[in-house]
């Protein structure tokens, strides 16, 4: 009782943060962000073993050119575009990783791009997000953060109760193929409830988004969990009682952030 008393006032204080940093202004949720990229790069760093901090100065470097200097410059869009393109396909590699048996072993270098790319652009891009046409969409972002949150409860609830075959036994021997498809179908109904309140899209849109996030954040959380299962830890880190490191509370939306962001993009240009 005591453990999921902790855990109760850690996940309500860490959503409280959430909601009112994007409440209270953009540059406060900007500001957040940067100090939640910071904290998850400092805890992969660890798992991983990634020497040296110059990966602490490449992504405040990235954060200051993609966040507050792009606008400025004629070529933002493609510049937008080529890191979007580098990200995905990290993403994807570590994805056909997942399936790997054999024990990875990265180069310093490949460490380096791993993280700035997976942690640091998944964080750029999760910011990027709510910077719709000339405005600060609040009820986008809030909406990514519900359907991760449905999605994570009811696959956690459906699974616990109902799981029976394993979704990827190999990386994460709990999850299971009925949560995943509970927290899913929830998602879902949370997109349609998202889009009664929310103006920013239409319903299959809504229903669109549900779906990449919950998938990709989904393999998301499979990612971080291969990797911390290969360096034999439980936990990203400590910050947060009874809910482990920051990224293990981030890890899907870091991951689902740039397949969002695509998302988005295709809805703005087909519309």
């Amino acid at each position: 009782m005591k453990e999921l008393l902790k855990r109760a006032l850690t996940g309500i204080l860490y959503v409280f943060l959430l909601l009112a940093a994007v409440f209270l202004s953009n540059d406060a949720f900007d500001f957040l962000f940067l100090i939640f990229g910071i904290t998850c790069i400092y805890e992969f760093k660890k798992i991983i073993r990634l020497s040296g901090y110059y990966i602490f100065l490449a992504f405040l470097a990235f954060w200051w050119v993609f966040i507050y200097l792009l606008g400025e410059i004629d070529q933002q869009e493609i510049l937008r575009i080529i890191l979007l393109v580098i990200c995905i396909a990290v993403n994807i590699v570590l994805i056909g990783r997942l399936y790997s048996k054999r024990k990875l072993d990265y180069s310093n270098t490949q460490k380096f791009i791993i993280t700035l790319c997976y942690i640091g652009g998944g964080c750029i891009f999760l910011t990027m997000i709510p910077y719709q046409a000339q405005h600060f969409a609040k009820s986008l972002i809030i909406g990514i953060f519900i359907l991760i949150w449905v999605n994570d409860s009811f696959a956690y609830l459906v699974g616990k109760s109902i799981g029976r075959n394993k979704l990827f036994p190999s990386v994460s021997p709990k999850k299971t193929i009925e949560g995943f498809v509970g927290g899913l179908l929830f998602a879902l109904v949370a997109a349609y409830v998202l889009y009664c309140y929310s103006e920013e899209l239409n319903l299959q849109q809504w229903l669109i988004l549900a779906i990449v996030v919950v998938v990709t954040g989904s393999i998301g959380d499979l990612v971080e969990s291969k990797f911390k299962r290969l360096a034999g830890v439980k936990d990203s880190g400590a910050i947060l009682p009874g809910h482990g490191g920051l990224l293990d509370r981030l890890d899907s939306l870091i991951f689902a952030a740039p397949f969002a962001y695509l998302t988005l993009q295709i809805f703005h240009y087909v519309s």
